[in-house]
C-alpha cells in the first residue's frame, strides 16, 4: 500500500446548503470526482448484470437508466453514481490504487439498486428519478426477481475477490444487507406506532432506524475499498464512521424532500411521507422544538383526510411553523460536519479526502 499523508486540516467553505438553497448544479470538483469513478466502474458493473438472466437483466438495465422498458437504450442516465464514488475515493483516502475498489464499487451499487427497487413495491412509489420504477414498468413479481438477483450478484462480486480480503468484504456486506433489513422493518413498524403518548416513536429510536436503514450502506461504502486495500482497521474504522454519518444527513435530506420536495424534481408526489403517515424527522424535530406540536398532529389527522391535499399542506405548514424543517437541515448539517472530524482524526491521503469532502456536500444540496 502507498505511503499515506499527513492528516487532513482542509476545510470547505460555507455555502447555502438543503432545500432552502438555490437549485444549482453539482460542484465542478465533485463533478469531476463523479465522472472520473463512473468512468472507471460503469464497465464492470454493465458487465456484471449482463451476466444474468435477460428477464433480471433487462429490468435492472431499465432500474440502472441504461435502457428503457423494451430495451431501446436510453439517453438519459441513472443516479449520479455517489455509492461507488465512496467505494473508490475511501480506497484512494488509504493509499491504494482505485482499481484496487471497483468490486466493491459494483457490489455496492448492485445491493443499492436492489434496496430501492424492493422499496419501491413496499411504499407503492411508481416513480423513481422521473420514469416508472421497476415494478410500476414489468410488474410486482418481475421487479422482486430482478432485485433478489441483484442482491446474489452483488454477493457474488465480493466472494469472486477471494482470499481473508474478499471473506472481509462479503463479511461487511452481509453484515449491512442485515442492519438495512432491520431499519427497513423499524420504519414500517413506526408507521403505526401513535404519535404521543408512551408507545410514541421518540428521536433515539428515529437515529438508530436511520443509522441501520441508510446509515449502514453509506458506512459499508466508506468501509470496502478499505477492506479490499487491506488498510489497518484505524483507518478502515474512521472512513465507515465517516460513511454512516453521511448517511444520516443523507436521511435528514430525504425526509424533508418527502414532504417539501417538488414532484417535477423528485418524481413522487409533494407531500408524499405526510400521506404515509411516516414518522420522520422533520417531524419528530418539530415535536421537541414545540411540546403542542404532537396535540395539534393528530387533532389535524384526526379530523381531516391525509388523502387531501388541504389537509397535507395544512400538516405541512405546521411541521413548518413548529421548527421541523429547520431542525432536520440543522442534523443533516451537522451530520456532516462530524464525518470531517472522523477523517480529520487519521492520516489518509489528502486529496483522496478533499474529494470525499466534496461528495458530502451533495448530501445537503441534493433535491433527488
Amino acid at each position: 500500500m502507498a505511503r499515506q499523508t499527513a492528516p487532513h486540516t482542509g476545510t470547505p467553505r460555507a455555502a447555502p446548503s438543503g432545500p432552502d438553497a438555490p437549485h444549482r448544479p453539482v460542484a465542478p470538483g465533485a463533478a469531476a470526482s463523479l465522472a472520473r469513478c463512473r468512468d472507471l466502474v460503469e464497465p464492470a458493473l454493465r458487465k456484471a448484470v449482463r451476466g444474468l438472466h435477460p428477464v433480471p437483466c433487462r429490468i435492472a438495465s431499465h432500474a440502472f437508466g441504461w435502457c428503457e422498458p423494451d430495451g431501446t437504450p436510453s439517453a438519459g442516465g441513472g443516479g449520479k453514481g455517489v455509492r461507488p464514488a465512496l467505494v473508490v475515493l475511501a480506497a484512494e483516502a488509504v493509499g491504494a490504487r482505485a482499481e484496487v475498489a471497483v468490486p466493491g464499487a459494483v457490489a455496492i451499487e448492485l445491493i443499492h439498486t436492489f434496496s430501492l427497487m424492493h422499496d419501491d413495491i413496499m411504499d407503492g412509489d411508481g416513480r423513481r428519478r422521473n420514469r416508472d420504477s421497476a415494478w410500476k414498468a414489468f410488474g410486482t413479481g418481475p421487479a422482486l426477481l430482478a432485485g433478489d438477483a441483484l442482491f446474489a450478484l452483488g454477493v457474488r462480486t465480493l466472494a469472486e475477490v477471494g482470499g481473508a480480503r474478499g471473506a472481509e468484504a462479503v463479511r461487511q456486506l452481509t453484515a449491512t444487507l442485515e442492519e438495512l433489513v432491520h431499519g427497513q422493518a423499524d420504519d414500517e413498524a413506526f408507521e403505526t406506532r401513535p404519535w404521543t403518548g408512551p408507545n410514541a416513536v421518540g428521536l433515539g429510536e428515529y437515529r438508530a432506524m436511520a443509522d441501520r436503514k441508510t446509515g449502514a450502506l453509506l458506512g459499508c461504502a466508506t468501509a470496502l475499498g478499505p477492506v479490499l486495500a487491506g488498510a489497518p482497521s484505524p483507518l478502515t474504522a474512521a472512513l465507515t464512521r465517516a460513511g454512516r454519518q453521511w448517511g444520516l444527513a443523507f436521511q435528514a435530506i430525504d425526509d424533508v424532500l418527502g414532504i417539501w420536495g417538488e414532484p417535477s424534481v423528485t418524481g413522487k408526489p409533494v407531500h408524499s411521507d405526510l400521506r404515509r403517515a411516516k414518522k420522520t424527522l422533520p417531524l419528530l424535530g418539530a415535536m421537541t422544538m414545540d411540546p403542542a406540536f404532537g396535540a395539534r398532529l393528530e387533532r389535524l389527522i384526526d379530523e381531516g383526510d391525509l388523502a387531501d391535499d388541504a389537509c397535507l399542506r395544512q400538516v405541512a405548514d405546521l411541521v413548518e411553523k413548529s421548527g421541523g424543517r429547520a431542525y432536520a437541515l440543522r442534523e443533516a448539517r451537522a451530520r456532516v460536519a462530524a464525518a470531517r472530524e472522523h477523517l480529520r482524526a487519521v492520516p489518509l491521503a489528502a486529496a483522496a479526502v478533499d474529494e470525499l469532502l466534496a461528495l458530502s456536500q451533495l448530501f445537503l444540496d441534493r433535491r433527488v
